[in-house]
């Protein structure tokens, strides 16, 4: 039995060898390994018999076998390498003077890029990047911002509640954040003044989709808080900034509005940069499109974060992320820098 079981070893390990020897594909020499090596393969097969043959035999047959499994690795280890090499070489008939294939070449998405630009702009003028969890609560959300208790945007409505929002404590109801603007406090709660940091991120708000919104948009927040700072020092921040990232004067105005965190409030536009200020669709025929909601922190805002509104002023602005990428590429439709689809995203590689 036992110099049955070495001859049949024998044998096997000559056919292994070439076997391997003739594969001509790394494909094939896995198949190989696997016939010898694998759960159901030959060589596996026999370290299975060792237990049925006399005790006497079985340390020298499964020394042999051993040694034959560590020998045929090799092998094919080797052979492997051997393969490796032979497909980079180059064959003598080789025209060199073909073009070759240019790899595909990846690229920041247009919107993360204008994020990274809008961190540079911020940064060159001393302003902290801070984010935030993407979920936030009542609390943050909606009551240290000074939203009555009947606001509209509490609804659902509005925005997404997760499960349990009706029950428990305002810090206990959570939901996906509506706005990027509670991050504000939370920011202020935890350093101490002044304050002068930018916070981005994606909001998400249940409304219908068209051309100038999505459910799931990036939004970009700056806030500067400090003893002494004039309204009209935010106006000249935000015409610097937008004529930074766009690389020319924008136009920019100011008309008043309402936003429960801001007192005064106002809405601000950029001329639209897709028609030129002469009137399209994306600014709905007036020129004109709004960035950015902005004004001086609501001095409940300030009390919330701790600070003593009659001591502490700044301001405040809420970029829109996905309109300002809109005009730098003169793009008509938001919802697609949101569909996925390369034969779209590629041309900003």
């Amino acid at each position: 039995m036992n110099e049955s079981m070495k001859e049949k070893l024998a044998e096997l390990q000559k056919k292994a060898e070439e076997a391997i020897a003739a594969c001509k594909s790394e494909t094939e020499l896995q198949t190989v390994k696997n016939g010898l090596l694998g759960k159901a393969g030959s060589l596996t097969a026999m370290l299975k018999e060792l237990p049925t043959i006399a005790v006497e035999m079985r340390a020298e047959m499964g020394k042999l076998v051993n040694q034959a499994k560590n020998t045929i690795s090799e092998r094919i280890e080797q052979h492997r390498e051997k393969l490796k090499l032979a497909e980079s070489e180059v064959s003598a008939d080789f025209d060199c003077t073909v073009p070759g294939i240019a790899p595909f070449k990846g690229g920041l998405h247009p919107i993360t890029q204008m994020c990274y630009d809008l961190n540079d702009a911020f940064r060159s003028m001393g302003f902290e990047v801070f984010s935030e969890d993407d979920i936030t609560s009542e609390l943050y959300g909606f009551d240290k911002l000074n939203f009555p208790p009947n606001h509209p945007a509490r609804e659902s409505m509005d925005t997404y509640w997760l499960e349990g929002h009706d029950k428990g404590t305002a810090a206990e109801k959570l939901c996906l954040r509506p706005h990027l603007t509670g991050g504000s406090v939370r920011y202020m709660q935890t350093h101490k003044p002044p304050y002068r940091f930018v916070y981005p991120g994606p909001v998400y708000r249940n409304e219908t989709t068209d051309a100038r919104h999505e459910r799931a948009f990036f939004q970009y927040e700056a806030l500067i808080v400090d003893k002494d700072f004039t309204f009209s020092a935010g106006k000249v921040m935000i015409k610097s900034i937008l004529s930074k990232v766009f690389g020319c004067d924008v136009p920019v105005r100011m008309r008043a509005g309402f936003f429960p965190f801001v007192e005064p409030g106002f809405e601000i536009d950029m001329g639209c940069l897709v028609c030129g200020g002469k009137g399209c669709s994306v600014c709905k025929h007036v020129g004109w499109i709004e960035v950015m909601p902005g004004g001086t922190p609501h001095p409940n805002v300030l009390k919330a974060a701790g600070l003593d509104p009659d001591e502490y002023t700044g301001f405040y602005v809420n970029i829109g992320l996905d309109r300002l990428v809109m005009m730098r590429y003169g793009v008509d439709d938001v919802r697609l820098f949101h569909s996925a689809d390369l034969r779209f995203l590629e041309q900003f590689n």
